[in-house]
């Protein structure tokens, strides 16, 4: 099996972007798009990104001499997967670690990793994106637990020296992380009725969606797991009652239940054929991640409670209600192994929405850095006629290169995008950042902001995204890079007033100098 890499869950992308000093460009029409018709299996290849070198590289060539200098001084408690480059455990590896013959496997239950699809309608009518992970869970003591996750993902402390809580949810999450998949098997029937409610968003459904009509029947997928225990695809579904994709605005909520798992209950959303998708990362934008901080963001991965970004529910809250047909997607790439939490968190949080993560098979370095596009890739040809509001952070790099050219990519969809600007507004961001993909598009698109309070007072519908009274300051290339390469100007402010953080010089070399321990290797294929 492949194994999946630490790394990502901590750092999605290791290096960043940011803005810096010069006017934004004038604006430039849009071109006129001939509809398309919507995919019922859109299947982008996954190409490997091209080995051209961009400048400055052999900066960080300079610098991987240094990282054995970082690890000595965060000490020798830090997690030998991170410490040694390491990835999350196979299926394999954790039935050889904790010792599990095949008859001892055979006899646990099946679990489901359903993870909240979205459907589309074509002329066949609705298509359901069924995906998710097909797995055993093995009873591991809490002892055992324990002694893995202080080895694995804990650094500066252990698990016994944690609040009661944040002992049971890191044994929470390693014991998500130690599971086995199961390959090639079938996928029990999936149960399908209509969903009473999902999400939060200060509405008693939920927002975002209603109830559907119809839609109760079963489904049987139509081909077993990968050898990793995945499933993704688009299955036909019985119209039943519902209302059709091109009748209708709203977006409609059905449950899905696979048989015989008790893990295995999700929420789908069949999105019709016009109107605006919201599509959100996660991390460091809806919730404190700080994944460039290596102790901050493990702890805040492993063992505290997911904790919203400032005000940014309100501001999700409003949209909901605002744009009542809207869809919310949330796109992360952190590993399969660990959604559960993250969905959960969404739920109490957030507007219910469908969910994409990394699956099993998005496991190599190149493959890693090209999910996000490939995700969506998948959506934008699953809804040609749909706008799309993609809304982030600086501190992944993928996204910096991905969000400006899904708007090249596919022309007059792309509304609105939103980049919280994490170096203006932590200052355990140091990483260097690039805005040369934002040069050719039209301001009024896009918006790097400080506060969640800056995304008031817009027109999404109208697309109009750019709220003039925050500063932008663009200059468009790296920067934040050390030795006084690149632009050093920053972000000038934002709408409550806050200024963005400076960036000492040895500070930012530091801080390259960890973003080559926890990526250079990224750096290597882009």
């Amino acid at each position: 099996m492949s194994s999946i890499s630490i790394r990502s869950l901590l750092l999605p992308a290791s290096l960043s972007l940011l803005v810096a000093a010069s006017p934004a460009p004038s604006p430039r029409p849009a071109a006129p798009v001939a509809p398309r018709d919507p995919l019922i299996t859109a299947s982008p290849s996954l190409d490997r990104p091209s080995r051209t070198l961009k400048s400055r590289r052999d900066i960080l060539s300079d610098l991987e001499g240094d990282v054995n200098s970082v690890l000595s001084g965060l000490g020798s408690g830090i997690p030998s997967y991170v410490a040694s480059f390491q990835d999350f455990p196979t299926g394999d590896d954790v039935q050889s670690s904790l010792g599990l013959d095949d008859d001892q496997l055979r006899a646990l239950p099946t679990q489901v990793l359903n993870v909240d699809p979205y459907a589309n309608f074509t002329a066949q009518g609705w298509n359901v994106l069924f995906h998710g992970n097909v797995y055993k869970q093995p009873n591991t003591s809490e002892q055992t637990l324990n002694d893995l996750a202080n080895k694995l993902f804990i650094y500066g402390t252990s698990v016994g020296e944690l609040p009661p809580d944040q002992q049971d949810q890191t044994r929470n999450l390693t014991s998500e992380i130690f599971v086995v998949q199961q390959g090639d098997v079938e996928v029990n029937t999936i149960h399908l009725e209509p969903a009473q409610s999902q999400g939060s968003s200060g509405e008693p459904g939920g927002g975002g969606a209603t109830t559907a009509t119809g839609g109760t029947q079963d489904i049987t997928l139509p081909y077993n797991t990968t050898d990793q225990g995945d499933f993704a695809v688009f299955v036909p579904i019985q119209n039943d009652g519902l209302m059709l994709g091109n009748e209708t605005s709203q977006v409609q909520r059905l449950n899905t239940y696979v048989e015989g798992a008790s893990l295995g209950n999700a929420t789908a959303y069949l999105v019709p054929n016009q109107g605006i998708t919201f599509i959100s990362d996660i991390d460091d934008i809806l919730r404190v991640t700080k994944i460039y901080e290596p102790k901050e963001g493990l702890l805040n991965s492993f063992a505290r409670a997911f904790t919203p970004w400032q005000n940014m529910p309100d501001i999700y809250a409003n949209w909901s209600k605002s744009l009542p047909d809207a869809h919310f997607h949330y796109l992360t790439t952190t590993p399969e192994q660990v959604t559960r939490n993250y969905m959960q968190f969404i739920y109490s949080t957030y507007p219910g929405g469908s969910f994409d993560t990394r699956p099993l098979n998005f496991s190599d370095i190149s493959a890693t850095l090209s999910i996000r596009k490939f995700l969506l890739t998948r959506i934008f040809e699953s809804f040609p006629q749909r706008k799309f509001v993609l809304v982030a952070d600086t501190s992944n790099s993928d996204v910096m290169k991905d969000y400006p050219q899904m708007a090249t990519d596919f022309p007059g969809q792309v509304q609105c995008i939103f980049l919280r600007n994490t170096s203006a507004t932590d200052p355990g961001d140091k990483f260097p950042y690039d805005t040369s993909g934002f040069k050719n598009l039209n301001q009024n698109s896009y918006m790097f902001f400080l506060n969640p309070d800056d995304l008031t007072n817009l027109d999404i519908e109208g697309g109009q995204c750019y709220n003039q009274s925050i500063p932008q300051n663009l200059t468009f290339g790296y920067q934040g890079l050390p030795f006084g390469l690149g632009d050093t100007a920053a972000v000038n402010g934002s709408a409550n007033g806050s200024q963005s953080a400076g960036m000492p010089m040895a500070s930012a070399q530091m801080g390259l100098t960890f973003a080559a321990f926890l990526g250079v290797v990224f750096w290597s294929v882009v």
